[in-house]
């Protein structure tokens, strides 16, 4: 089976853990031995979320007076070749050898709307007193995440992934891609040449995942996060976890536009438009979330909302 995994959340940053390069190998060598027991009954194919690390980075750059700031889509490109290189040394050490990084520019809508509305949390967590005055003294815009707060930034939906035939290709040859990293580096065809041109923002990695899943002809699309499921009244006294649901029941349902908002639009498209299954979950489940017993399960064919 061929299965297209969105990696996020704790793949490479438990919550609030500092954005240090060690903790970040540490964590991917632990997805690694996640994924390598995956991979020996399927062939997968990676994309991965940036948020943190393109938030650093950003940070990093503005620190630095004597250049002009790097804008987003470069540092997306960073992100991409920074994380890539993560996960291919991990899995190699796990006996994976026949990983690819593959560099990956995704177009957009140079007038979508998103780039009106900030919504896409980048960088690290701050407490309410300081995220207010960064975002004073920056520019930035900021929005609450869980109990924190953190910048965040325009993400305008994916339109076509630059690097498609290239992916399909090494795919087809047997290799273990990882692509449309970050979401892919956001471009947009110029209306007078058609030259292809960077934009300030960073494409939401479920929606760009579940496009590439969709025109791979993916058997499963599997969205990992720092959750072990879709809950609902998450956060109160009365939440409980989801085993299975349709697509049309998950629609009705209310979620973070930063956080589970996408994930659940991701998976539900996907479904919707081939007829399969996609699950969100924890990567640290593995099997569970292949075999039903982890992690919630959209189909179309499930019938009501089923509870573990």
């Amino acid at each position: 089976m061929k299965v297209l995994m969105a990696l996020g959340g704790n793949a490479l940053l438990q919550r609030g853990q500092p954005l240090d390069a060690e903790i970040q190998m540490k964590n991917v060598s632990h997805a690694a031995k996640i994924l390598k027991g995956i991979a020996k009954k399927h062939q997968i194919v990676l994309c991965h979320g940036n948020g943190p690390q393109v938030g650093l980075l950003s940070l990093i750059s503005n620190a630095y007076k004597d250049v002009t700031p790097y804008p987003l889509d470069v540092l997306v490109a960073e992100t991409q070749g920074m994380i890539g290189y993560m996960l291919q040394n991990a899995l190699f050490n796990e006996g994976i050898t026949n990983v690819v990084t593959l560099l990956t520019q995704v177009k957009v809508d140079p007038n979508d709307p998103a780039f009106l509305t900030p919504t896409k949390p980048v960088g690290p967590v701050y407490d309410k007193e300081t995220a207010l005055k960064l975002a004073h003294e920056k520019g930035w815009e900021i929005a609450p995440d869980g109990k924190y707060y953190r910048r965040v930034v325009a993400s305008p939906l994916p339109k076509d992934i630059v690097e498609f035939k290239a992916a399909q290709k090494l795919i087809d040859a047997g290799y273990l891609v990882i692509f449309c990293g970050g979401g892919g580096i956001p471009v947009a065809e110029d209306e007078k040449t058609g030259f292809l041109v960077g934009r300030e923002a960073v494409i939401d990695k479920d929606r760009a995942s579940a496009l590439a899943a969709i025109e791979l002809k993916m058997d499963m699309f599997i969205i990992l996060t720092d959750v072990d499921a879709i809950y609902v009244d998450w956060g109160t006294k009365n939440q409980k976890a989801i085993q299975a649901i349709s697509p049309a029941e998950l629609k009705k349902m209310d979620f973070a536009r930063g956080s589970m908002g996408p994930k659940v639009e991701a998976a539900c498209d996907f479904v919707v438009k081939t007829g399969k299954t996609a699950i969100i979950g924890d990567l640290f489940q593995g099997e569970g979330l292949l075999n039903g017993t982890s992690g919630t399960m959209v189909k179309n064919d499930v019938k009501g909302i089923i509870y573990y």
